[in-house]
């Protein structure tokens, strides 16, 4: 039987694609799976664990890792090559943390092994397992957003509440309709720090607009994570240059354009509309940060799994501050 270069090519064509299909995300969002290493990783791991490989017209390659805590630190020494990529980064002193990643379409395999200055191996290799973050969607149209029932978070006082340690100190407590944390202090003053972060009961929350309003006190630090994965910086942060990790920052992740923060111990008020991963903030009646996309989770998450439901998570292991007006509006399409 004869067949045809153009069959041949147009069979091959159909297989491939076959093999490589797009993923999509709820949020219109898609992703190719033919993209080797170069994308956005979403790891396996308990908590806020997040992976960027990059590559810029010139070729150069670049990456950043969310290790658990903090903001994304830049990798050094990235090189890829098709599916693979490997990147090193400084874990402590005299140690090196060196990253490999095997890409397998919209997964991928991630070894991570500590060095030393030698470049002799420190302990076992740890191999996670990561999902590539289909991309981003344009940035939707708010106006267009259908809004449900507003929902007060503070409603049930406490009881709508609950500790994520149920072994750390608890020093939250709600009086006049202010929700407070006061956490323990050493003799000279300065934190403990490990008191208890907590939850709303309701994990239900995707798309929503969340307005409330805190008071900071002096060298206050804490945080409003929506859903429980992007953490809305609380910080007594007037007076300072913008900066990703100020006052109602997408923390390590979005920096205001303008720094609209009033002194520690006032009221101040946060409207934050997250709809299909954008995010639009404005404190205290000034837009800070513009419906801009939001590239993955920030440090201290539940989860790196941007396509759940969540509940809203207060920090309370780093210092005091109050909480009043909590109101959610779910956005319903």
């Amino acid at each position: 039987m004869k067949v045809s270069i153009k069959s041949l090519l147009a069979a091959g064509l159909a297989a491939a694609v076959a093999s490589c299909p797009p993923t999509m995300a709820d949020d219109g969002g898609s992703t190719c799976t033919c993209r080797g290493a170069e994308g956005r990783w979403a790891l396996q791991m308990n908590g806020a664990f997040w992976l960027g490989i990059f590559k810029d017209k010139d070729g150069t390659a670049s990456a950043q890792l969310l290790w658990g805590g903090g903001s994304p630190n830049k990798q050094h020494d990235v090189k890829i090559d098709g599916n693979t990529a490997t990147m090193k980064q400084g874990w402590g002193k005299d140690r090196t943390r060196i990253a490999t990643l095997k890409a397998n379409g919209a997964e991928a395999e991630i070894t991570f092994q500590v060095v030393n200055e030698k470049g002799e191996p420190q302990g076992n290799p740890e191999v996670r397992k990561a999902k590539r973050i289909p991309e981003l969607p344009p940035a939707p149209d708010i106006s267009k957003a259908v809004y449900g029932q507003p929902i007060d978070l503070l409603k049930d006082g406490i009881d709508g509440w609950k500790s994520m340690n149920e072994n750390a100190p608890f020093g939250w407590s709600i009086k006049d309709g202010v929700l407070s944390n006061r956490i323990r202090r050493k003799p000279d003053g300065t934190p403990y720090h490990g008191d208890a972060n907590i939850v709303t009961k309701r994990a239900d929350f995707f798309d929503f607009k969340l307005s409330y309003d805190v008071r900071v006190l002096p060298n206050c630090n804490s945080g409003v994570y929506l859903r429980g994965i992007y953490e809305l910086q609380v910080l007594d942060s007037y007076g300072k240059p913008v900066d990703c990790h100020n006052m109602a920052a997408l923390y390590g992740r979005i920096t205001p354009t303008v720094a609209a923060e009033k002194p520690a111990n006032e009221w101040q008020h946060v409207d934050a509309t997250l709809y299909k991963r954008h995010l639009t903030v404005v404190l205290n009646g000034t837009k800070i940060i513009d419906n801009q996309p939001v590239l993955g989770c920030t440090g201290g998450a539940i989860t790196s799994d941007e396509f759940v439901p969540g509940p809203i998570y207060l920090q309370g292991d780093h210092s005091d501050a109050d909480f009043r007006n909590m109101i959610l509006t779910p956005i319903e399409k």
